[in-house]
């Protein structure tokens, strides 16, 4: 028998999980192979859906789903969280004591934010990275009538690139919408020497910050906030006062993963290859999604195209055949919406070769990504697109 062992309950341990079983069904039916997800909650959780919790357009509760409806009845749920994994024994320790044996291991373990390690950072800045934390957000932005609005970046890397500037040109377009733009100053601030990581989209996006109004601080890496005095200062030497502070925490890999030697700290991002996507050169542990440390977004839509190369390769070694060339190499292929504020948006789509050519934001572009988060549960995890 094949145990195939899927640690993250996501949308890449989800989708992986029951592309493996189209592929493999003939097995498992025959009992020859087993497909098992471990997830800390047993809660999947659609993350992009935060931003607009603090936007004001939707709820938490409509951003979660028992994983266990998600994935194909032959697939088995596993609720606790992992301790460690060894290799030596192909063994995966979880808290509770359990232990769960493998063959093939796949490590869809996501990012997690560690705000800690900024000190102030969870009493003076807001951020959008959790539901509780985005409703906070929300509840700031209704109670806010004016000021300096400071939104930036506390690390790299993080999930969801695009975020801040995305939420940077949508409290502008609602300060002008409530009649407060006038009263407030908006200041966007990179880490780097431009808006945005990648230049083609820094192009696009440098100029809707002037137009907007929204002053671009480049080389600004937060270092510390100061509540006494209400200002952010990086290690630049820089300082921002702010009347409102939002900032992207720090993000790190699990914990578990540099417990275990698969990823080096101080990080936790996995060593994972750029196109077969194994860990460190094991031929039995693949990763995919947030926790890797590919030079490509960490993104919900990262882990969608990754999961057919993960299954592919998988597959292949259960049924001793060569891999497809065609699905089983992954060559950093990446598709996401960008909101710009004033019901318009436009598509990134890139690969390690292609830089992103953004078309000329309009509405259809907006409508597509509130189509898309609607229909995700009918679709992405389970393996319908």
């Amino acid at each position: 028998m094949d145990r195939i062992l899927i640690l993250g309950g996501g949308v890449g341990g989800t989708l992986t999980a029951n592309l493996l079983v189209k592929k493999l069904r003939r097995r498992m039916d025959r009992g020859e192979v087993t497909v098992t997800v471990v997830d800390a909650t047993g809660q999947h959780t659609y993350q992009p859906g935060f931003m607009y919790i603090a936007m004001g357009g939707e709820r938490a509760s409509n951003l979660k789903r028992p994983e266990r409806s998600l994935l194909d009845h032959r697939v088995s749920l596993v609720v606790g969280e992992v301790d460690r994994v060894d290799e030596a024994v192909r063994l995966v320790h979880l808290a509770n004591g359990e232990q769960l044996a493998y063959d093939h291991l796949v490590l869809a373990t996501g990012s997690r934010i560690v705000p800690e390690e900024i000190p102030f950072f969870e009493a003076e800045a807001h951020h959008f990275y959790t539901a509780d934390a985005a409703k906070k957000l929300r509840e700031a932005l209704d109670a806010f009538t004016g000021g300096r609005v400071v939104i930036g970046i506390a690390g790299m890397p993080y999930k969801c690139p695009p975020a801040p500037l995305e939420v940077a040109f949508l409290i502008e377009d609602e300060l002008r919408r409530r009649g407060l733009r006038n009263k407030s100053e908006l200041h966007f601030c990179s880490p780097i020497g431009r808006a945005f990581t990648i230049e083609s989209v820094s192009e696009m996006a440098t100029p809707m910050l002037e137009r907007k109004g929204i002053e671009l601080h480049t080389f600004f890496n937060v270092e510390a906030i100061d509540p006494g005095r209400k200002v952010v200062q990086s290690l630049e030497g820089e300082e921002l006062p702010y009347n409102l502070l939002i900032l992207v925490p720090p993000h790190k890999g699990a914990q578990f993963l540099m417990d275990s030697g698969l990823a080096p700290a101080p990080g936790g991002w996995l060593p994972t290859d750029r196109n077969t996507l194994q860990v460190g050169g094991r031929p039995n542990i693949f990763a995919l999604g947030d926790g890797t440390d590919l030079p490509l977004s960490k993104a919900g839509s990262t882990a969608h195209f990754e999961a057919p190369v993960v299954t592919e390769r998988i597959a292949a070694a259960i049924e001793g055949r060569e891999v497809d060339a065609k699905d089983g190499v992954y060559y950093g292929k990446v598709m996401c919406f960008f909101e710009i504020g004033d019901g318009k948006g436009t598509l990134l789509q890139f690969d390690y070769d292609h830089p992103p050519k953004p078309p000329r934001p309009n509405r259809i572009w907006h409508l597509g990504k509130i189509v898309f988060n609607k229909t995700y549960w009918h679709t992405v995890p389970r393996g319908r697109v």
